[in-house]
């Protein structure tokens, strides 16, 4: 019953587009005018979704919502493992609002741009780390045991010193 819908936003004049921005123009065009029911009830059905796992539904979106068979994207497959877990909860909070979802199915594809992992921080070493780094690379003995472990200090060593990272 519903499926993505994607406008092109060379056809739209709008410099901020909000929900109430995107409801006037489908109530100002009579053929998007029939699709604001579809869109409303697709925003519902979205909202309702995030209300009962909101930490998944960050990066889900519903695809389509048709004959009770609910499609989900996901951008990842470790996401979609998680959200299997979580279906039956899903599926009896729906069911509890009023919506018949008989079944769901997951697609993992990347839809939007998203975030998922936290970029992580720069590890900064104070230069009397860096030295004693140095010193520890110039103390080990020189044996075939030890050779990749005084190149992996001396590179890092000089990487730090170079502000290299």
């Amino acid at each position: 019953m519903f499926r993505r819908m994607r406008f092109n936003s060379s056809n739209i004049s709008l410099k901020r587009v909000t929900a109430v921005g995107a409801t006037d123009f489908l109530r100002r065009h009579d053929k998007m005018a029939a699709l604001l029911p579809a869109v409303e009830r697709m925003a519902r059905l979205q909202k309702d979704c995030a209300d009962c796992l909101p930490a998944m539904f960050k990066h889900a979106e519903i695809l389509s919502f048709e004959d009770g068979q609910l499609l989900l994207s996901l951008p990842t497959t470790a996401l979609a493992a998680k959200l299997k877990q979580q279906l039956p909860k899903l599926q009896d909070t729906l069911a509890r609002r009023g919506w018949q979802v008989t079944g769901v199915r997951i697609k993992v594809q990347m839809t939007k741009a998203a975030e998922i992992k936290e970029k992580m921080r720069a590890l900064e070493l104070p230069p009397a780390a860096v030295d004693a780094f140095d010193q520890l690379g110039a103390s080990l003995e020189a044996s075939p045991q030890n050779s990749a472990l005084i190149d992996a200090v001396r590179a890092m060593v000089a990487r730090r010193r170079a502000g290299g990272g």
